[in-house]
């Protein structure tokens, strides 16, 4: 599903009108998609109070048509326009030939009508701004919904949000402070960009996405893509039932130090879970007993040490060595900075020889940033996927992580072009971007996922996947699809907060399981 720019969806609108459909043609089926969501969400409507606030522009128009169609089904639905509309205006005649009631802001003094009708309303429905120009909310607006907030706040109506929260920047996700926000958000046609960006994301409550009867093939230039159920069903492995391991592929782990041997397990054990047929962990010899002794499924690679639990700078040739026949490698969990390390990563990683996908992680990903030169990327010479969080992003661009998280996708994009690398920008609402300058989103924002271990769970499922043949483009997205997937069957269980990394490697082939549609049992009686 493509996500969209302000400018972006009135080019798709304008081509939709030289295609035959036009905006009053979009504009009703929008207005239809909406009651219809706002009527699966309020229950039942026959006499429930319903408010609807509308602006002056097209998004107003939509919440007309919307109220027209929640009258005809029985709701008691009361109009407030907040601002001035063009006139005629067919769609506001149809509610007055049904008797419905409609105020003008401007003629509510003090506001009064409004606060009674939101005190007394089971649903508002905000179609006040659109994507239109984006604009402070002053005045009247202004004070509309600072009402709307503090009845919202005080157990007050269910708040739906027609395309998108008034005074939600639809590009940036920056919010106006008088934004009341929404439990309910409905876009239209395409999400926008702005709703997947903070603040303005924990502005739009639960979001869904309304076709509204835009032709296909409008979106062709469209570069940015919300990931989707479907979208990973369609790309999951296939499983033949007369697989053997070597079907899946065999992946290698280069992981672990001292103080971190927790994640050379985490990113093993993720690497199993989604289905790799053979996995190796490549970790200092000193270390393996202790790795051993919770991790039955790997084989194991021991490596010559400078120092107990640190890599030897040697070890990059005995790993290189043993690379032929495996199909995908990752470098960098747990690995530590110690100098032995280092120098091991950087020969490993930045000699030029290294053939084989790859997956660089965490102090990997510290290590290309220390380099020296600025030009890791060509040396870095093989195809690869990197996985920065916001900080180690910062330390790869020397931008500050501040900066980074102002434009994720810009950040992400730009990053992925420049260095000719599969970009995986971590955090909320995850970007997966591609040298090409395409990019796909993630569509969760977990907070229990923001603990310790959680990315090196991510970088095993990548490397995992990778492995079972699939393009460095779609192993990297689909394993940031179903790392997501697996927190939210985690925090269903056991709610977001105590959420640890571990608690996924169980969920991931549930997640699975969930989007392949496989029954419990194939024997059915």
């Amino acid at each position: 599903m493509k996500i969209v720019t302000s400018e972006q969806m009135r080019q798709i609108e304008a081509r939709s009108e030289q295609a035959g459909v036009s905006t009053d043609a979009l504009m009703e089926k929008a207005g239809l998609a909406v009651a219809r969501r706002v009527r699966h969400h309020a229950g039942p409507l026959i006499g429930g109070p319903i408010t609807v606030l509308v602006g002056p522009g097209n998004n107003g128009g939509d919440g007309l048509v919307t109220a027209r169609h929640l009258v005809r089904w029985g709701a008691r639905v009361w109009v407030y326009l907040c601002a001035q509309r063009r006139q005629p205006d067919p769609k506001l005649a149809a509610l007055d030939e049904r008797g419905v009631v409609v105020r003008q802001a401007s003629e509510d003094d003090g506001l009064r009508e409004l606060t009674n009708a939101l005190a007394r309303s089971h649903v508002v429905v905000d179609s006040v701004l659109g994507t239109g120009r984006a604009r402070p909310l002053e005045g009247t607006l202004r004070e509309v919904f600072l009402r709307l907030a503090e009845t919202a706040a005080a157990a007050g109506p269910q708040v739906i949000a027609l395309d998108l929260p008034s005074g939600l920047d639809a590009d940036s996700g920056s919010v106006d402070p008088a934004c009341a926000g929404a439990h309910v958000t409905v876009t239209l046609g395409y999400p926008k960009l702005g709703l997947f960006a903070f603040p303005g994301a924990d502005k739009i409550g639960a979001l869904e996405v309304a076709d509204i009867g835009i032709p296909a093939g409008l979106d062709e230039d469209v570069g940015l893509e919300l990931m989707t159920d479907a979208w990973a069903a369609a790309n999951l492995p296939v499983r033949p039932s007369d697989a053997h391991k070597g079907t899946f592929g065999r992946t290698m782990v280069v992981a672990g130090s001292a103080n971190f041997v927790g994640a050379a397990q985490l990113a093993v054990s993720a690497a199993t879970r989604v289905g790799a047929g053979l996995v190796t962990l490549a970790i200092p010899s000193s270390l393996q007993a202790a790795v051993a002794a919770k991790v039955t499924e790997p084989t194991y690679l021991p490596l010559p040490e400078s120092s107990p639990g640190e890599a030897a700078p040697e070890a990059a040739r005995q790993i290189a060595d043993r690379l032929e026949g495996y199909d995908s490698v990752l470098v960098g969990c747990g690995l530590g900075q110690a100098p032995g390390t280092i120098a091991m990563a950087e020969e490993l990683l930045l000699s030029g020889s290294l053939r084989t996908p790859t997956v660089v992680d965490a102090d990997g990903l510290n290590i290309l940033a220390q380099s020296n030169g600025v030009d890791w990327w060509e040396r870095l010479s093989g195809r690869a996927v990197v996985t920065p969080h916001p900080g180690e992003m910062a330390r790869l661009t020397g931008e500050t992580t501040g900066a980074i998280q102002k434009d994720r996708l810009g950040a992400a994009t730009a990053s992925a072009r420049r260095w000719n690398k599969v970009t995986v920008l971590k955090g909320a609402y995850t970007i997966v971007a591609s040298p090409d300058g395409s990019a796909k989103v993630s569509p969760f924002a977990n907070p229990g996922l923001a603990s310790a271990g959680t990315g090196d769970v991510l970088a095993g499922v990548i490397a995992g996947l990778l492995s079972q043949r699939m393009t460095l483009e779609d192993a990297a997205a689909l394993g940031v699809f179903l790392h997501g997937a697996a927190g939210e069957v985690v925090r269903q269980e056991l709610g977001a907060a105590g959420m640890i990394a571990g608690d996924l490697l169980p969920a991931l082939p549930r997640a699975m399981r969930d989007l392949r549609g496989i029954p419990t049992s194939v024997l059915r009686v």
